[in-house]
Parts: C-alpha cells; structure tokens; sequence
C-alpha cells in the first residue's frame, strides 16, 4: 500500500465529495435552483401588480376622455349672462367659457401623462416577463441536469464500491468518459482511474482515513477537510528526519537547492511534481514570491496540492490580486480549488477584462461558470 500525496490526497477529496449530498455540483444547483425560484416569485407578483397598474390607467385614460367631452359638451351650452344674478349676488366665481378653455389646454397633456405611464408600465411588463420566463426555464433545465448529475453520481458510486471491494471490472475509457461528465481534466480522469483500477496503491488507505474520521459524526465535507489536512501533516512528519542537526547554511545556495528548501520548509515535496514542472519553477523562481503564494493558498484553505498542474500559481506574482478580483466578482473559493486553471489562463489586465466584456454583454460573472471564462 503507497503512501498517499497530497495530490492523489487532493483527487480523492474531490471524489469524495462528488459522491456525497454535499456535492459542490448539487450544493451549486441548489443554490441556482433557489435564486430562480426566488426571482420567480418575485416577477410573478410584479407582473401581477404591473397587470393592474396598466389595466387602471386604461381605464382612467378613458374616463378622462369620455367624461372631458362630456364636461366641455355641457359648460359650452351655458350662457352665464342667464344666470349673472344668481352668481354675483351669492360671488360663485363660474365662467363656463374660462372652464372650457383650460379643459381644452390641460386635458390633452394629462392623457398624455397617462398614455406615457401606460407604456412605461407595458415595456416594464415585457422586461419582468422575460426575466419570469428565463427563471421558469433555468429552473426546468436545473431539474434536467439534476437528474443527470444524480445518474452520474449512482454511477460513480457503483464504481467505488465494485473498486473497494476488490470487484473492479470497469475499463479505464468508462472511468475516464464518466468523470468527463464532472468536468475533470485529462490528467485527473487518467489519475482517478488507476486509483479505482488499483484500490491498492491509494484508496484502500484513503477510505480507511475516512472511516476513522466518521465516527464522530460529522459531514463528510468536514471528514473530507479533516482527512486532506491530517494526511499534509503526516507527509511533512514522513519527509522530516527524526533528528535534525543543526548545520550553518552555506553564505551562497546553489539555486536548485534553495528552491528544493524552500518547498520542503512550506511542507512541499518536490518529488510531487513532474521534472518539467521542477524546470519550470526553477527558471521563474523568487524565493520570496513562492513563500508569499504558498501563504496564500494556505490563508485561503485553498490547499497546496492546487499547485500540483499548476505550477505557475507557485511564481505568479498576480496570484492574490487575480483571486481577490475573482472572489469579489461573486466567486467562491470552492470555485478557484476546482478551477485553477482560470488563475493560470490569464494575466490580472485579461481577467479584467475578460471580466468586464461579461458585464458589457449583460452577463453577471458570478452566475458565469469559471469552466466557461
């Protein structure tokens, strides 16, 4: 039985939590699901209470105009010289012809008020209508890719179960075509095959770590967390000599060796990554960036096995700006962990904007997957 990295650590965390009700897929549609039935219910009652607001001023507009003709029919049939008696002795200050005037002047411009509230209210309709429809079909096609999300979840667990039994019969094309449909990379459904291929070498020592942990009785999101943090502990115990002596450091290291210390100090083994990724973090490294990074992620609980296929987030002297640019567009820190790649993809200037041709087309990058930045 091998010992388990941190990068298979990592996987199998990610397994893991695919296979549970806390799944970050159906945790995310639930939190869409919800935000739909909200703005559902809220633009039902709004286009309730605009259907009555249009259907009043429909009819004030044609009382305005009915009893206006009217009014201006029966003042233009008085003669006040008929009746000048009467309104001086009692001061009624009546002038039929004065009335009829001011109709003629301000009641065409308060029907047109009207008529301008009326289409104001219409075009709001056609908007709070839309945004409606738009909620109702997220909703209907959330309940679609539920149902998918829960076959391919049944699917998943059929396939732990047959690998710790030691029953495994799946090909490797089925593992891999399967975690496709949870949006794994290449390298991870490779991986994540041959950890169910040969339960063996890692996911027999994993479960076991699982199943010690849920005896207390906690989520699996919190047995999960618990097992990732206590297996980075016992690499760092495993890669650190019983004793230590006390050597005086060289005034110059030779760079490798300087980059090799500065991992192990941060409990990173070097060993965990592929020679090309040693290279490439060779070729761009500061000392001082890869420590403040590798503070980073730990400050962020986003792990250190992120850095595991991505090893330019090691070196990249915009990693904090580009994920407080992420986080306060809406994104959450699960979503950087199981999407590292958009750290990488961009630098902090095309983030932005990539970010602000979203909003331009009237997009809100928070509902925007980060799959699809």
């Amino acid at each position: 039985m091998k010992t388990l990295t941190p990068e298979v650590n990592a996987l199998l965390d990610k397994l893991y939590n695919l296979r549970g009700e806390d799944s970050v897929i159906l945790v995310e549609m639930e939190k869409q699901k919800k935000k739909a039935e909200e703005t559902k219910e809220r633009t039902t009652n709004q286009k309730k209470d605009l259907q009555t607001k249009i259907s009043e001023l429909e009819k004030l507009h044609e009382e305005l105009d009915e009893q206006g003709e009217k009014l201006k029919e029966v003042l233009s049939g008085i003669n006040r010289d008929e009746y000048k008696t009467v309104l001086d002795r009692l001061r009624i200050d009546f002038n039929p012809k004065a009335l009829v005037d001011k109709l003629e002047t301000s009641l065409p411009k308060t029907i047109e008020t009207v008529e301008d509230d009326t289409k104001k209210a219409e075009d709001e309709l056609v908007k709070v209508e839309e945004e409606m429809n738009n909620a109702i079909t997220t909703i209907e096609e959330l309940g679609i890719r539920k149902d998918a999300a829960l076959s391919n979840q049944d699917k998943l667990n059929e396939y732990f179960e047959l690998a710790l039994s030691g029953r495994i019969n799946i090909t490797r094309d089925s593992i891999t075509s399967l975690l496709e449909q949870f949006n794994f990379s290449e390298d991870m459904q490779r991986e994540a095959a041959k950890i169910l291929m040969f339960p063996e070498d890692a996911l027999y020592a994993y479960e076991e770590k699982i199943k010690a942990k849920d005896k207390s009785g906690k989520s699996i999101s919190e047995v999960i967390a618990e097992a990732k943090t206590a297996s980075l502990e016992e690499t760092s115990e495993e890669m650190e000599p019983v004793e230590t002596p006390v050597v005086q450091e060289p005034e110059s290291m030779d760079p490798k060796e300087e980059m090799i210390e500065t991992l192990r100090e941060a409990g990173i083994d070097y060993l965990d990554f592929t020679s090309g990724e040693i290279d490439e973090l060779l070729a761009n490294f500061n000392a001082d960036i890869v420590k403040q990074n590798i503070e980073l992620m730990n400050r962020k609980n986003l792990g250190l096995d992120i850095f595991s296929g991505h090893i330019k987030l090691m070196y990249d002297e915009q990693l904090n700006s580009k994920i407080e640019t992420l986080l306060n567009n809406g994104k959450e820190l699960i979503d950087l962990y199981l999407n590292p790649n958009v750290l990488t993809k961009y630098t902090l200037e095309e983030l932005g904007t990539r970010i602000d041709t979203m909003k331009s087309n009237g997009l809100d990058p928070k509902e925007v997957p980060l799959m699809a930045y």
